[in-house]
């Protein structure tokens, strides 16, 4: 039997942390996903401070602080609002997701810039119901979870898309923020809020249709690109997405930041790849295609720890390939199928194949010392 898990149903913040197995979880939303110098300097020494220098980058492109205590959150929060890092109150916090390609150039920030003042005047929405802002050449976020969407169409227009239907309708920059709450608001007044947990796709996918003309074609999605030089500067992946305050500290030393929703950071300007301890800096590191949550005990629903098994099994997974390692059935860290995938149970470790953390196990209650994934994939 599949073992039970919680479903929280909304995200942490920084001014609403959520509490985990080593304290609070206190995530940071840097605006555009941007950090300047000064910002990440002063995110690193704040999570050394008030935290246990663990910092993680989430899939929505936001960094988590771990370790905080509801002693040392009060000055915390000091902290980041002195670098401009922190929202008025929590429903501004809450209200304020949006997600916006790494690679934004300035009419993508206007965007994003005029969404963020409409989000004021927008309903209520689900913890989880998110914005993306993915107006490159190609989309590059189509893997990337969201309910709303600004890409480009196939002529290089703008296109506001509901997540789950393969077409857009035609918006401007004038009209584009407008139109994105006028589409949420839809979406509540539809039910969306309770259907599916309140995400658009399982709305769309349960016949809601909005009075749009949805009539536009995104142009084809581009896959995003591993660690090395691009145009903008130098990308550089974590283990894990995870780093310490005194990497987050060496990383701010080399330029502003971006940070990404693939687990990595983009260090704007940048024509060389740093070589500091716990980066990834080639596309093909056996780590990348090892996908694994925090786990026991940094977790309080993981029933095992998941990184050790996964460093040691990474080398097993061929390139192409993907292994979940999951703490629960939640699947956190990968909720979509992967090749393979190990989720920790009360009684060991379960083997599913070609499914999510919740599929049927091909087998069960595997002690983690003995598993070998050879001649599995």
């Amino acid at each position: 039997m599949t073992p039970a898990f919680t479903v929280q149903g909304w995200c942490p913040g920084a001014l609403r942390p959520m509490e985990s197995g080593d304290g609070l979880v206190v995530r940071v939303r840097p605006t555009n996903g941007r950090l300047t110098t000064a910002q990440a300097a002063g995110l690193a020494q704040a999570a050394a401070l008030h935290g246990n220098g663990l910092i993680d980058l989430s899939a929505r492109g936001n960094v988590q602080l771990r370790g905080v205590t509801p002693s040392t959150h009060p000055a915390l929060i000091d902290d980041l609002r002195a670098l401009g890092l922190i929202d008025p109150d929590i429903l501004s916090e809450t209200r304020r997701n949006i997600l916006v390609t790494p690679f934004a150039d300035p009419a993508t920030d206007a965007l994003a810039a005029a969404l963020a003042q409409a989000l004021a005047d927008a309903p209520l929405l689900p913890g989880k119901f998110g914005f993306v802002i993915d107006t490159g050449p190609a989309p590059i976020l189509t893997a990337t979870a969201g309910d709303i969407r600004l890409e480009r169409g196939t002529d290089g227009t703008l296109i506001l898309r509901p997540d789950g239907l393969p077409h857009g309708t035609p918006v401007t920059a004038e009209t584009a923020a407008t139109q994105a709450i006028a589409l949420a608001r839809w979406f509540t007044e539809t039910g969306g809020v309770t259907d599916g947990r309140g995400r658009m796709a399982a709305h769309v996918a349960r016949g809601h249709r909005p009075a749009l003309p949805l009539t536009a074609t995104p142009a084809p999605a581009a896959s995003p690109p591993g660690p090395g030089l691009v145009q903008q500067g130098a990308l550089v992946a974590l283990d894990f997405g995870q780093m310490t305050a005194a990497t987050l500290t060496q990383l701010a030393a080399l330029g502003p930041l971006r940070i990404t929703p693939w687990r990595m950071v983009l260090i704007e300007g940048a024509t060389a790849l740093p070589t500091l301890p716990g980066l990834i800096l080639s596309p093909d590191d056996p780590l990348r295609r090892v996908e694994a949550c925090t786990g026991a005990p940094g977790c309080l629903q993981a029933h095992a720890e998941t990184r050790p098994l996964a460093r040691r099994l990474a080398a097993q997974v061929p390139p192409g390939r993907t292994l979940h390692i999951s703490g629960c059935a939640k699947g956190c860290a990968h909720p979509g199928p992967a090749d393979l995938t190990l989720v920790a149970t009360p009684s060991g470790f379960d083997l599913i194949q070609g499914g999510t953390a919740q599929g049927a196990p091909r087998a069960r209650a595997l002690d983690a010392s003995g598993i070998d994934l050879k001649g599995l994939f």
